[in-house]
């Protein structure tokens, strides 16, 4: 008698129904941060989806129907990857943004701007067209506080 092992499974990605479906219409690629900096690099423009758990962020799921429509408004002006929640909060802190879910649209791998919570459908049609005419900058910072050497103005630790 013969005993067939199955190989193990690849361990599968859950993902909610309408990122799925955003995956789909957009053929986005989903990254883990270790092939952001590859797949960010290609030349031409490209939008970071960061999502969060719709359970504790619903806003991640209008962001999942929103972004499709904004990829059709702008006539493909991007190319789209998504970055799932352990992934998303593994990068979000090279960009700097403050309220989740985000769009982080990027420039031949440099960094336009973002757009971070959710907004009406007017304003993301307004800012989007704007990052799409703008150049690259530098992230915004995570807000640390920053100081001179040696100018602790009396509040050092010792």
């Amino acid at each position: 008698m013969t005993v067939e092992v199955a190989a193990a499974a690849a361990p599968v990605r859950a993902m909610h129904p309408l990122i799925e479906r955003l995956v789909g219409l957009c053929s986005a690629t989903v990254l883990e941060p270790a092939d952001l900096d590859a797949w960010a690099g290609a030349p031409g423009r490209a939008l970071l989806v960061f999502t969060e758990d719709p359970v504790l962020y619903r806003e991640t799921l209008d962001l999942a129907v929103i972004v499709p429509e904004l990829a059709q408004a702008t006539a493909g002006s991007f190319r789209t990857a998504v970055l799932l929640p352990a992934a998303a909060r593994a990068v979000a802190p090279r960009y700097g943004f403050r309220r989740w879910p985000a769009l982080v649209l990027l420039k031949d791998g440099r960094y336009v701007g973002a757009i971070d919570g959710l907004r009406d459908w007017q304003a993301y049609v307004e800012e989007m067209s704007r990052l799409l005419e703008a150049e690259p900058t530098r992230p915004p910072t995570v807000g640390i506080a920053v100081t001179a050497g040696g100018d602790s103005g009396g509040h050092g630790c010792h």
